[in-house]
Order: C-alpha cells, then structure tokens, then sequence
C-alpha cells in the first residue's frame, strides 16, 4: 500500500483513498508530506525509491523518474539492504555535493545476505559492509553465513573461510547461482516416432578436451564429394518447450564452467548422458550437411535435418594435434579411417580460415586452465592457446552457424557484434602508438584494425596489443535482429552448435523445425545475453579468490608480472602461476605490458585483493 501511495503522490494525483488520507497525515506531521492549497506533495528534503547495493556504493533509484538516482554511502542505509523500498532524507554539505541518509525503511525484502565473521561483526562479503547488530554473534572468526537481513539471525553457517571449498558456495550464492543444485525428474527415451535419417554408418567422431563429459558435437568428412556433416546433440526432442526442464534451462541460460567442475545447463542425465554424442552409442542429433566448393572456398548449398548417428571415435584436441603434425602413434584400423578424413579436412578449414580472416580477425589469445587438488586449492595452471585441432573444430563450426543463421526468418535468433565506435578506435590508436607500434587511423575501422595487427606482427606484444584490440570493441550478445558480426566478418550469424550448454542454439533449433519464432524472442535475447555476461563474472569471482587464496600461502615469493593496468597500478603474474592480478603498493608509472618481479606482500581471500612490491 505504501508504495501505490508514493507513486499517486509523485505523480501528482490526489486520487487517496480514506485509509491513504490516514497514513499521509502522519507523513504531514513529520513534515515529509506538504499540503499546499488542498493538494498533497512529496517534500523536496525527501526521496522515496528502491535500494540497489553495489560493490563500492548503494544508489536510491527514485521513484519519481524526473528526479537523478542518489549515491548513498554505506554507513547511510541504517539497516536498509539490497531491494529495500526506502524514505531517504537529503543531506546538503560544505562541498555542495547532494548526500542522502535512509530514516525509514518502508518495504524491508526479507532475503538472506552472505557475511563472514570478523572481530565479533557481521561483514557482507560483497560489499564488505559491516552489519548493525546488538544480537552476540555465535560464530567463529571467519565463519562465512547466510544471516536474515531483517533480524540478521543466522539461517546457515555454511563453514569457515579457511576452508577451500566453501568458494565454490560463495560465487554462486553472490551471483545468485545456487539454484543450479537442484535436482529435476528427468524421463529421457528414444522413442521418436519420427523417420529419422540414419547416419549410424558415417564414422563420425567428436574432439573435445579430455576432461569433457558432454558433447555437443560431432562431424565427419566425406572428402571424396567434399561433403561436410556436422552432427550437433538433438536436445529440443528431449527438452520441449515450456516444461520444467526448459525453465529451468531458460533461467541458467549456460553451462557454468568452474576449474574442475560443471554447473550445467541441463540435468547430468540429460547434458552427460542422453544428449551427448558419447562414443559407440547411437545418439539423436540434428545434422548440418554442406556441400563445399572447395576451389571458391565457398557452400554450395546445405540442408538441416533429424538423424541418428553412432559416434565412431572421441578424440582430444592434444591426440588430433599430434595427428596433425604428422607424428601418428599407435591407432586402430577405425581410427586410421577417421584420420583419413580429418587431414584432408584440415587442409580445407585452414584455406577457408585464411578466406574468412579476410573480412574477420584472427587474434592471439591465452587462456588460463586452474587445476585444483583434493583440497579445491590450485595445484598448477594450463595456459591453452588455440592449436591446429581447435581450428579445425572451430571452422567447422563456424559453417554450421552461418548455415543455420541463412535458414531464419527476418526475425529469429542471431549472435550479433556490432562496430566499435570511432571514439573507441581512436583511443586504440592513442594505447597502441604509447607502446611504439607507430599506428594511423585507416579507411574503416576493419582496415585499421588489420593495419594496426600488422604493425605489431614483429612485435613481442602482439598478444596484448591484441588484448587491447579486443577491449575497444563492442561485446557480442543475442538479438532477434541480424546486424551481423564485427570481429568475425561474417553478414549473419547464430549460436547452432552448443545446445546442451547454450539455451540460444535450443531456441535456434526449435526456429528451424518448427519455422516459427517465439512471440518473447526480445525478451529471451536479453535475457540470455545478461545471464552470459553475469557467469562470466561468477567464474571469475571464483578463480580471482583461488588465486588469492594461493597468495596468502605464499607471501614472500617473488613472481615475474608483467603491467596490466598502468592506471591503477595492476600486474598479472606468468611463469609457474600465471594470470594472478597483483596490485602494486609501491608503483611508479611504470610503462603498460612493461616486464616487472613482484613481491608477495599480502592477500585477502574475501575481497580477493593480492598487494605486491616491485623488487
């Protein structure tokens, strides 16, 4: 009632019920309401709005949208959290800078918040707010809890910081992830009454990390017709549209990928099992058939359709490397076959690569794999680059989404990239000519991005300078409008070939069979876009407190690092452990991607800060 009051009031209607009328008068004594002329008004010291907490800051989004949202600063709420429906007083200081302090908490959302103990307070672990409570704490120091934000008793100690393991508990509960432990009733059969095409025969093969456990994917080569098939999980025949498996699909959006562990999109019975491309098991899949023209580098034309297939092989990325470098080891008559055709067809994507890299990008990038030991604490670090194996795959992949992306109708699913604004380039310009690169504004965005990558070839940066290439532009995201896609040159294009760990290419699937797209398309896009972004944050938020974690047990050490951020004075670590970002205490300016030797001073597990020396 409270808030359907304020909202008549800031939008100037005097339409109050005899119970509203009550409830104002005593907001006319306190002298938050004025009435003026028999008219009721919001008194211009106050503010009513929702209560949004952030990481360094809260902010009042005001109810009145014709008013600028408030910062508030922590030690203002006076118990006010995160959703809570608020009167704030506004505070005018010396220095002319409007502030706010909450006096009322009108609407209090009883929710839990994550804290850890510290000297007998409540600390929240996000924002490191300390909690009022006149209640005694009945916990140890360190204790990491779930506390009633209203009442701040305790509704779980989910165990002590100390403890490695209980990482994992805190990323997904601050990103709001732990849903994902339920479990769901899964009834999965083979059953389709449908006519199939049988492709059992086809000696298909998936190639994947070793670790992998789902397999969205499969392809064979028929390098005589140059045919291509890719073979991609049939999950929208397992997973119909709208029942509980689909929600919950929906809300996850993608698979988490943590070190050493998955948080699914779908149930294990469905995204390990039923739905994967497992090897010597006939398996449901929804198969691309392209006809290249391998003189032109171009399609000829493709077709989409039902099948079965029964994957002949599965293979590792390190096993095809080494097949590709012609170093052979002991193989099967089987597996002899399927090399047969991944050679050929790896001469076929490497030309289409070196086609599509005419109009896209082709950018150097690492990415570090944390490998944990039985205590959830890091045991060593991978740093993957792309090898022959994943361009391969990669490739392969990429005609299929291009294909699927041409059969949608105006309006449908597509992964889009959009240009990066002048204003971004130009100040690429500015960072990469700082570092001696001696690089000049081009035609187009497109040539001065190849212009400034060919300035750096020679360079022993060309790595970060294409890291800072990949900051300047836009991120991709979903749309049901194509617009194309920027970094990989390519008119349209869509996500086909993950069902299992993307809910975009369940929906694409869905599209193309049913030659209907869904009335919320722009609310799933969005949706989904957002979820994306938000577990990238949590993976990180994990990883960044594994290596904190590992920091603290190795104060002392000292480290090669190399700038990441001259601004704020960051280092990223390489070597044994790479990828720690190490904040600077004594920097001077040093120059950006400048070669350093740090030295471990400190490193808090719950904000994730390491503090390090220059030596």
């Amino acid at each position: 009632m409270i808030k359907n009051l304020f909202i008549k009031l800031v939008n100037n209607s005097q339409d109050f019920t005899e119970e509203e009328r009550i409830i104002l008068n005593e907001f006319i004594k306190d002298d938050v309401v004025n009435e003026k002329e028999n008219k009721l008004e919001l008194n211009s010291k106050y503010r009513v709005g929702t209560i949004k907490v952030q990481k360094n800051k809260a902010v009042l989004e005001d109810l009145d949208n014709e008013h600028k949202n408030l910062n508030l600063d922590f030690e203002q709420l006076n118990g006010a959290y995160d959703g809570d429906f608020v009167l704030a007083k506004r505070v005018f200081n010396p220095r002319s800078k409007i502030k706010a302090k909450i006096v009322k908490i009108f609407d209090g959302n009883k929710s839990d918040i994550l804290v850890y103990v510290k000297n007998d307070n409540y600390f929240t672990i996000k924002e490191n707010i300390m909690l009022q409570t006149k209640t005694i704490i009945n916990a140890n120091e360190g204790d990491v809890l779930l506390v009633d934000s209203k009442s701040l008793e305790v509704s779980q100690n989910l165990g002590n910081i100390s403890d490695a393991k209980i990482d994992e508990k805190i990323s997904t509960i601050l990103f709001k992830e732990d849903y994902r432990y339920k479990k769901l009733d899964v009834d999965a059969k083979m059953d389709d009454t449908n006519q199939r095409v049988d492709l059992r025969e086809l000696p298909f093969c998936t190639i994947d990390p070793a670790s992998a456990k789902d397999h969205d994917d499969a392809i064979y080569f028929d390098f005589i017709e140059n045919i291509l098939y890719v073979a991609i999980a049939d999950v929208s025949y397992f997973v119909k549209e709208g029942s509980e498996i689909d929600k919950e699909a929906f809300k996850k959006s993608v698979s988490a990928y943590l070190p050493g562990k998955v948080l699914p999109m779908l149930p294990g019975e469905l995204s390990e099992d039923m739905c994967s491309l497992k090897e010597g098991v006939d398996r449901y899949s929804y198969v691309f058939k392209i006809y290249l023209d391998v003189e032109k580098m171009s399609i000829k034309k493709s077709e989409v359709f039902e099948a079965i297939i029964n994957s002949h092989r599965k293979f590792s990325y390190g096993r095809i490397d080494r097949v590709l470098d012609d170093k052979l080891d002991t193989f099967t008559k089987l597996e002899k076959d399927i090399f047969d055709y991944l050679i050929p067809l790896y001469e076929v994507t490497k030309s289409f690569r070196k086609k599509r890299l005419e109009k896209g990008y082709d950018f150097r990038s690492s990415e570090y794999r944390l490998k944990l030991d039985n205590k959830s604490e890091i045991q060593s670090i991978e740093v993957e680059t792309s090898s022959a194996s994943h361009q391969l795959v990669e490739e392969c992949m990429l005609l299929a989404n291009i294909e699927a992306s041409k059969k949608v109708n105006t309006v449908g699913i597509f992964r889009i990239h959009e240009e990066p604004p002048f204003k971004a380039i130009s100040k690429l310009i500015d960072d990469v000519n700082a570092l001696g690169i001696n690089a000049k504004l081009q035609n187009d965005v497109h040539d001065t991005i190849t212009h400034i990558q060919e300035k750096a070839k020679h360079s022993s940066l060309r790595e970060e300078i294409d890291d800072l290439i990949i900051h300047a532009q836009t991120q991709a995201k979903y749309s049901s409008r194509n617009l194309g896609h920027f970094g990989l040159g390519f008119k349209s294009y869509s996500h086909f070939t993950s069902p299992i760990r993307r809910y975009s290419d369940l929906v694409l699937h869905r599209i193309l069979k049913s030659k209907q797209t869904p009335k919320n398309i722009d609310e799933i896009c969005e949706h989904i876009s957002i979820q994306e972004r938000k577990i990238d944050q949590m993976v990180w938020d994990y990883e960044d407190r594994k290596y904190a974690r590992w920091a603290l047990k190795n104060i002392g050490l000292e480290l090669k690092a190399r700038i990441s951020d001259n601004e704020r004075g960051i280092c990223v670590t390489s070597g044994q452990i790479p990828g720690a970002k190490i904040h600077i205490e004594n920097y001077r300016g040093q120059v950006l991607f400048s070669n350093v030797k740090v030295i471990i001073k400190s490193a808090d597990i719950i904000s994730k800060v390491i503090i390090g020396k220059i030596k």
